[in-house]
């Protein structure tokens, strides 16, 4: 950027008069030929003028979860969208403030936008509105007509994983998932668990009996394994709601002496770190929680900037990462 010292070297003048014609001072007495070549060589040099009055204070982005830290640490699909979104913000100059529920239009009155990570019920949505702030919500997508949203294509990846496993000639596939539960206990059906019963309905090898639910952890996919292989008959290949399930169906069949792929097929989600790790190593569904987190920023900016009344939807799509429990 040019300096005012380069615009009055080109104009032929001195600082002072620069400063002085740039911010329009009316008692300034110079010639309106002088005028013109100050304006002209900042012209020329693209100055920008910068009036500390008129500049904006630093931006604040207000974050507002609807999960716990041990819901987050448990299942690290929230957390590692966190991660992203906190890091976006802090390396974009943006101040982070943590919205809790008891707060207010006033006590948000600083808060230029706010970024909602999670599922939410009618009162949580409807206490957004009430900010009157532009927001995005990420992973849900709860009204298209007030708010921009990021969302996981999760019909589709559900859909590629099944097709996948009937590829390899499975006809018994069970399903293993969790309820969403947010903070405050309020309790959402799992997306995958509707796409996975609707999709085999229509390839006409659903099985009620290999669906179960419990919770998104190890222990629940350790016990619910474990029961489903003692009964018959047996499926044949799993798809799990997330890697961290995953990790307690291959306790359980281990401890059964069921080997993976062999007798047992199993496709997860997530794509954590360890997954590759496993033995074998998991195949599953890879969600590009990163971008999911720094769209969801640009989205918001993008949107406190132009103002616009129209709102956006992200589909963030997936990609099924093939490895060795499935076959």
């Amino acid at each position: 950027m040019a300096t005012i010292k380069d615009i009055a070297d080109l104009a032929q003048v001195s600082i002072t008069t620069v400063s002085r014609v740039l911010n329009y001072d009316e008692t300034l007495n110079v010639p309106p030929e002088t005028r013109k070549r100050v304006f002209e060589a900042a012209e020329e040099l693209n100055y920008v003028i910068s009036q500390k009055k008129r500049q904006k204070s630093k931006m604040t982005i207000g974050l507002y979860y609807s999960y716990s830290l041990e819901e987050e640490l448990l299942d690290t699909y929230y957390l590692s969208i966190r991660v992203a979104l906190e890091k976006k913000l802090k390396g974009t100059g943006i101040d982070i403030y943590r919205i809790s529920k008891d707060e207010t239009k006033k006590s948000l009155s600083k808060v230029d936008g706010i970024i909602c990570l999670g599922t939410f019920k009618q009162g949580d949505i409807e206490l957004v509105k009430s900010y009157e702030k532009p927001a995005v919500f990420v992973d849900s997508n709860p009204d298209e007509n007030h708010f921009d949203s990021v969302v996981i294509d999760f019909s589709s990846a559900t859909k590629n994983a099944l097709n996948y496993l009937m590829d390899l000639g499975h006809k018994n596939i069970g399903f293993i998932g969790g309820v969403e539960t947010d903070m405050y206990g309020n309790r959402f059906k799992d997306l995958r668990q509707d796409v996975f019963e609707t999709y085999l309905k229509e390839k006409q090898i659903f099985n009620e009996d290999f669906v179960k639910i419990g919770g998104y952890n190890p222990k629940d996919g350790y016990q619910i394994l474990k029961e489903m292989l003692s009964r018959d008959p047996k499926p044949t290949a799993l798809f799990v709601a997330n890697d961290t399930i995953a990790v307690g169906c291959y306790k359980a069949a281990y401890e059964l002496g069921v080997k993976i792929p062999d007798d047992l097929s199993i496709v997860g989600f997530n794509d954590v770190s360890s997954a590759q790790y496993m033995v074998p190593p998991l195949t599953t569904v890879k969600l590009y929680t990163e971008i999911m987190g720094e769209t969801a920023v640009d989205l918001l900016m993008e949107k406190i900037s132009s103002r616009r009344d129209i709102c956006k939807k992200v589909t963030i799509h997936t990609k099924l990462i093939i490895r060795g429990s499935a076959e």
